[in-house]
């Protein structure tokens, strides 16, 4: 059962089966939410709804294992299931703005807010589903693909980002809006790399600058990197159902044509035919770790992302043939088991703990929409479009393209779960992250110099 492009709740088996013990392994078996058999995601329901009643519910690994699973995938059922948009991303939309809601509204059991929040905070669980996830798509490409890619995102990219700056700017102008209002405060928020190392940046430059105060700056940036985001993750979903309508448009995850395939282990490593037994699949997950911690290093030494030190040490290594095919193939196992069990979860803990549901609210107003809105379709639709033309697959492009305007890490993962291509989260991160980087960088040298 997919626990990606199909609905969760499936029967897989018709064979009738003849014994009680056959009927209830039959169960277990064929009828799943996500990736929990439906009597098991009942009786999580049942444990976290008694541990609400009793007014504590532990922010220990253990139980928030069960919880941030039962909520994750529940939401991201509900999301799948939605006529018509059910197809476009709804389900990575459901999973990450449906608990923002929720407790804004205060429909959330306050033990589970606080629980949820205290373990996403305390742990950086998000930074071990990136590395895990961004170090296990590396080792899975193909060498040759991966240095094309890398050396070829960067033409759709900045073609998408001055397309999409110039279409903002007169989609806003038309509107009525001022032309600084436009800029710094609707279209460098969406293209500033997320919260993190977008909005917050953003927001202390305009203080210094501007002579505001940061949290005023910050209250208007912030929605609108997370309505950027929003839109982003709604056209992966159409990007999507676009590579299933028209094939040949994408490579399913690849950016480039390959005889081999960019997100396939290469042909002579999987001939040997051996199983990946549990300490490959260990020394793949402290693959991961090692060169996670590697990114924290240069962080300390050169000031650059900890995720993009590591994405950068990760395609040395790879490219060195520094790790052997065996460990590889557990660093593969390693990225297959956080894209199908991890993403839910990570979406409802980021819903729930850094998502604030009324700043989104008081961003909907038309103008705002509409210029967000045009702004993102023209960044893509440039990357789909510059992709095609210099031979890369441009639905492929065209979702990266999507992470340029996303809400960091956190918006890596919902647009590429809506897109269904986590094997590009490497290109995503380049687009987010050193995009990101130059984007604020440039603009408030700018406004420095004329303020």
């Amino acid at each position: 059962m997919s626990t990606t492009d199909d609905s969760y709740l499936v029967a897989k088996d018709k064979t009738p089966p003849r014994s009680l013990r056959e009927k209830w392994w039959h169960i277990l078996d064929n009828y799943q939410i996500g990736i929990i058999p439906l009597p098991f995601f009942i009786l999580a329901g049942v444990l976290i709804l008694l541990d609400c009643l009793a007014g504590k519910l532990p922010s220990d690994i253990v139980v928030m294992v069960a919880t941030l699973a039962f909520f994750g995938f529940a939401c991201g059922e509900f999301g799948k299931r939605l006529p018509l948009v059910g197809k476009m991303g709804a389900a990575a939309i459901c999973a990450t703005f449906i608990p923002s809601a929720l407790v804004h509204y205060g429909l959330l059991p306050d033990v589970v807010v606080e629980s949820t929040t205290k373990f996403y905070k305390s742990t950086n669980i998000l930074y071990l589903y990136i590395c895990c996830i961004i170090v296990g798509s590396i080792m899975s490409m193909n060498r040759q693909v991966l240095i094309q890619g890398f050396l070829r995102i960067f033409v759709p990219m900045l073609c998408g980002e001055v397309v999409g700056m110039l279409v903002g700017m007169g989609v806003g102008m038309v509107l009525g809006l001022e032309p600084f209002q436009i800029f710094f405060f609707l279209i460098l928020p969406i293209m500033a790399g997320g919260v993190g190392e977008g909005a917050i940046p953003l927001s202390m430059g305009y203080a210094a600058i501007l002579h505001m105060e940061q949290g005023v700056a910050l209250g208007r940036i912030l929605p609108i990197v997370m309505l950027g985001g929003l839109t982003a993750i709604v056209i992966a979903g159409l990007l999507n159902q676009m590579g299933k309508r028209y094939p040949h448009l994408t490579g399913e995850g690849s950016l480039m044509p390959s005889k081999q395939g960019e997100c396939e282990m290469p042909v002579a490593e999987q001939a040997s035919g051996k199983m990946v037994d549990v300490s490959t699949i260990a020394c793949g997950a402290l693959l991961a770790i090692l060169l996670y911690m590697v990114g924290m290093l240069l962080n300390r030494m050169i000031g650059l992302p900890a995720p993009v030190g590591m994405l950068f040490a990760a395609v040395a290594v790879k490219l060195a043939h520094g790790v052997s095919p065996r460990i590889q193939q557990g660093s593969q196992v390693v990225y297959k088991f956080f894209r199908t069990a991890v993403t839910y979860p990570i979406l409802f803990a980021v819903g729930v703990a850094i998502t604030p549901w009324q700043e989104l609210v008081n961003a909907f107003t038309v103008q705002n929409l509409i210029v967000i809105v045009t702004t993102v379709c023209a960044l893509v639709g440039t990357g789909f479009l510059v992709g095609k033309k210099i031979g890369m697959y441009p639905i492929d492009v065209a979702i990266v393209s999507c992470c340029q305007s996303g809400q960091g890490g956190t918006g890596d993962v919902a647009i590429l779960t809506a897109g269904n291509r986590m094997s590009l989260m490497p290109f995503a991160q380049i687009a987010t992250r050193i995009g990101g980087a130059i984007n604020v960088s440039l603009s408030l040298l700018a406004l420095a110099h004329f303020f």
